[in-house]
């Protein structure tokens, strides 16, 4: 008996879009869902070469729970390309700034490969501060992470 290996084709996919609500959800389990979520891992359908994934909306970004004394001890580095140009920023920083959906997408973003369909798949992931966001036409499936597993949800919050 000869078994064959699916292949997804472009016009078998069709993207779904997702809202994450991602107040008090641990950071590293509500990106490794997204990560999951906007690969297609989560098909049966899932073809490694294809983008099979969905659009993720999270929102309350910075809400997102953070175990641990990490707030005050974890940074984010970058570098200017300069001469002794390191830069760091603690994730206290990071949350209690302008942006605080750059935490959940660095996140997630360090999950996804690094090369052109990793970028494609990472354009599906749309994260906001707040409870408001702009894609209600599209009717998102609230997708509940709390009830997937209870160690999901901070613990004390």
């Amino acid at each position: 008996m000869v078994q064959k290996t699916y292949s997804a084709k472009p016009s078998e996919i069709d993207a779904k879009w997702y809202v994450i609500d991602a107040t008090d959800i641990v950071l590293g389990r509500l990106s490794a869902i997204i990560a999951t979520y906007l690969r297609g891992k989560h098909k049966p359908m899932y073809t490694p070469h294809m983008d099979c994934g969905d659009h993720i909306i999270v929102i309350n970004a910075s809400k997102v729970g953070i175990t641990g004394d990490k707030l005050n001890k974890n940074k984010f580095f970058w570098h200017t390309a300069h001469i002794g140009g390191i830069k760091e920023r603690l994730w206290s920083a990071i949350i209690g700034g302008n942006h605080p959906e750059r935490l959940i997408i660095k996140s997630v973003e360090r999950m996804i490969s690094r090369n052109s369909l990793g970028r494609k798949q990472m354009k599906k992931l749309h994260v906001y501060a707040g409870s408001e966001h702009p894609h209600a036409a599209q009717k998102p499936e609230v997708l509940d992470i709390t009830k997937m597993n209870p160690k999901n949800k901070k613990r004390g919050a």
